[in-house]
């Protein structure tokens, strides 16, 4: 597939998300960024934070991104859905061209079924949900999506998004019932582990190791540990068993790490955040 694409893709909502998904797609040359339209509340901030990507359609106005983009994710808090209903549900009474437009949902517990009742004017088809993580503007990202239902038919759009996620990073198909734990697991995980690289890099700093320094010598750790399992397809159970000799500091190390319950806290913490995406829901 030829690069850049020529689709227009629009943002509603220029938060973290949105400037994650934006950033990858500039950083991996996928789109231009005066292809990229992005709205939000504070014409201020978008500018301070947006423009230094090159992306200058900026504007407070919904209704413009309806009305220029060819792919509209929909980037707001899901507890502010409704209010820009109303702004899209315009835009498909009176834009001839609507039709061809695809949505693409990042909203946590936003289901598909929600998406059609509250977009009728929307071709059930052209509603795409999605759970990102924020590590694709880096271009390792984990994003899981799913469409409200399955065609034979090509439909080109969806296809250069499909496209799109697998250059942000780690992209499946899936079913929506997965999505919810996807989002416990991937969507949030991001910052389960900065909190670990962070209590890494502090006992590091502990031990004498200068702060500077720790979080380098923390975060390439995981770097490395991470893209160990993923390259040699190994179990981490097996992948910890060579690093842990008997006797050795790894084993002490490990054993502190079971005393304080760490594989049991973070079952905990994937379970809960799923839980809350189902009540979002």
């Amino acid at each position: 597939m030829a690069l850049p694409l020529n689709e227009t893709i629009g943002f509603i909502g220029g938060g973290n998300m949105a400037y994650a998904i934006a950033s990858g797609l500039l950083n991996k040359g996928v789109v231009k960024a005066e292809k990229i339209w992005v709205s939000a509340t504070n014409l201020e901030n978008l500018r301070n934070r947006w423009c230094p990507l090159g992306v200058t359609h900026v504007t407070t106005n919904n209704k413009e991104i309806v009305s220029k983009a060819d792919v509209v994710f929909i980037c707001v808090k899901p507890q502010i859905f409704l209010q820009i209903v109303g702004d899209i549900k315009f835009v498909a009474e009176n834009d001839k061209n609507f039709h061809v437009k695809l949505f693409v949902s990042i909203m946590a517990g936003v289901t598909l079924d929600r998406l059609k009742e509250n977009l009728p004017l929307v071709d059930s088809s052209k509603l795409v949900r999605a759970m990102p993580n924020t590590p694709m503007q880096v271009g390792v990202g984990c994003i899981v999506f799913c469409r409200s239902c399955s065609t034979d038919v090509i439909d080109a759009l969806y296809e250069n998004v499909k496209f799109m996620f697998g250059t942000l990073g780690l992209a499946y198909e899936v079913k929506e019932n997965q999505i919810d734990a996807v989002t416990g697991l991937a969507g949030c995980g991001p910052a389960y582990v900065y909190e670990f690289i962070e209590a890494l890099a502090d006992g590091g700093v502990k031990q004498g190791i200068p702060r500077a320094m720790a979080l380098q010598l923390a975060a390439q750790t995981v770097m490395g540990a991470a893209k160990t399992v993923l390259d040699t397809g190994k179990h981490p159970a097996v992948l910890k068993d060579e690093v842990c000799s008997p006797g050795g500091a790894t084993i002490h190390g490990v054993h502190a790490l079971e005393e304080g319950s760490m594989r049991g806290t973070v079952m905990n913490a994937v379970e809960r955040a799923t839980n809350r995406a189902k009540q979002l829901s």
